[in-house]
């Protein structure tokens, strides 16, 4: 996978950039280490956190359940001078339209059509709930900048009012791109309308103040 690639069409050569691969036996400890280290800026609002890490395990565990591949990965960035966390997704895998064509309900999809319905709520190739990038839409919707999927020739562009899918070089695989603020104060269970208690299930996670209390 070419990194060099990511980095010149969408971090624009910044000087830090996290890169990760994970896979099945390291996908959580992955996804921990990054949500901590964006948890270690206190200028970062919590509700963005708590919000986007649900999302950020969505797309990661989208590689594993629905590419065909046994690894991805992963590109993170933070720019606290413009208040901005960039996130990239990708592996090289069987790509969303022919993920999706596994489920009957989509078996002669064109691409981008695939690409215009993947991020509506329940779409599946049927081994999961579709959820993961309809969450991610709402996140972009409501503290989001631009989110990109790019699959095939095809890439999805949504800026939180408007999708235009457009044609694009060829890419083997899914890549996930998305732009956040980070000082804009959202709800986080009102993003996942109310699915899943992202404020709770990020609490118990990383929420050292609570484990401190424990101890005590």
């Amino acid at each position: 996978m070419n990194i060099n690639r990511f980095i010149d069409k969408y971090f624009n050569h910044e000087a830090s950039i996290s890169i990760e691969v994970f896979d099945d036996s390291n996908i959580y400890c992955v996804y921990k280490d990054i949500v901590e280290a964006l948890n270690f800026y206190p200028e970062i609002e919590l509700t963005v956190l708590q919000a986007m890490s649900y999302c950020f395990y969505e797309i990661l565990d989208n590689v594993l359940t629905h590419s065909g591949k046994k690894m991805g990965t992963v590109l993170i960035s933070y720019n606290h001078e413009v208040s901005m966390v960039k996130i990239l997704v990708a592996d090289d895998g069987m790509g969303i339209k022919n993920s999706l064509s596994q489920n009957q309900e989509y078996a002669n999809i064109m691409e981008h059509d695939a690409i215009r319905i993947c991020i509506n709520d329940c779409v599946s190739d049927g081994k999961g709930m579709g959820y993961g990038l309809f969450s991610t839409m709402q996140l972009i919707k409501n503290a989001g900048i631009i989110l990109r999927i790019h699959s095939g020739s095809h890439e999805l562009q949504y800026d939180g009012k408007n999708v235009i899918i457009k044609q694009a070089d060829y890419w083997q695989g899914t890549i996930v791109y998305f732009e956040i603020h980070s000082n804009k104060v959202i709800n986080p269970n009102e993003v996942l309308g109310g699915r899943a208690d992202a404020e709770g299930n990020y609490n118990e996670i990383f929420d050292e103040n609570d484990s401190l209390k424990d101890l005590w």
